[in-house]
């Protein structure tokens, strides 16, 4: 929050309304309040980005999770922003449109052995609310696990309750991969991937741009980047291009700065050339 207790785009913090499972955050790509569900409340994932702003990430799973807490935590806070004062209270005029509600969190949603329930859960509050396809939900998710049948079914759930899905492509080498999100991944696999997902449910690549020691994404890798996009752009949606709005908690935080917008809005040209849209987010 700031000091006038509103929501801006550059705090996430997640015990905003001290609630365990649902946090609200005002996103830049959404475009308003997203409603935040966090399933990973031990701040473990299974990759490690290297502009991740989770403190104290770990390498993990999430917990067990209490499915009527959830139901409870959604519930009452849909009905502070629906029916009560939470928009006029903390958010600006112009960013009080409720957008989604977005499986985020602390780290990777589609490791929770309960998502699937979990999207049975979101289905039902939603109806109750009657916001059933009348906003999204987003499965905001690094890709990792999506080979699961668990994971693929609940995918194409996502599909049917107006539902989407950003996937995290942030280089299209093994040594990019290895460097930005700190895994040993075969680029090759995590496009097949992104494909599967995306014949499953409408599906965005999301893509966060950096600089490094003072130095962008180098030619040839942004190369490789671009031809990975081209393998796929017939599944996609499109592209989510971002830069960095908060502060990384990991060790290379302090090798990280935001790059110049014209810099984002190059690669976003050159993306378009692929024949697939994009939002820049500087």
């Amino acid at each position: 929050m700031t000091s006038e207790n509103h929501l801006t785009t550059t705090d996430h913090n997640r015990d905003v309304v001290g609630l365990k499972y649902i946090y609200p955050v005002i996103s830049r790509r959404a475009g308003g309040v997203s409603v935040g569900v966090n399933l990973n409340v031990n701040n473990a994932c299974n990759w490690r980005c290297i502009y991740c702003n989770v403190p104290d990430l770990t390498r993990g799973a999430p917990p067990l999770i209490e499915l009527a807490v959830l139901e409870r935590e959604l519930r009452d806070f849909l009905h502070e922003v629906v029916h009560g004062d939470f928009m006029l209270r903390h958010v600006h005029a112009e960013d009080r449109q409720l957008k989604d509600i977005a499986f985020s969190g602390n780290g990777e949603p589609t490791s929770a052995k309960e998502f699937p329930q979990v999207i049975d859960l979101v289905e039902k509050v939603l109806a109750d609310f009657d916001l059933l396809g009348k906003i999204k939900v987003r499965l905001i998710t690094n890709g990792s696990l999506i080979d699961k049948p668990g994971v693929l079914e609940s995918l194409r759930h996502l599909a049917r309750i107006n539902g989407e899905v950003w996937f995290k492509l942030d280089a299209g080498t093994k040594a990019g991969i290895g460097h930005i999100n700190d895994v040993t991944l075969n680029p090759k696999t995590h496009l097949q991937r992104l494909r599967r997902c995306a014949l499953a449910c409408p599906t965005y690549i999301q893509t966060c741009m950096f600089a490094l020691d003072g130095k962008p994404m180098n030619e040839p890798e942004l190369l490789h980047y671009l031809a990975s996009i081209e393998q796929v752009k017939e599944v996609i949606q499109g592209v989510h291009l971002y830069g960095l709005a908060r502060q990384s908690t990991q060790a290379e935080a302090a090798r990280l700065s935001r790059l110049p917008v014209d810099w984002l809005a190059s690669v976003a040209q050159r993306i378009n050339a692929h024949g697939v849209q994009v939002q820049v987010s500087a």
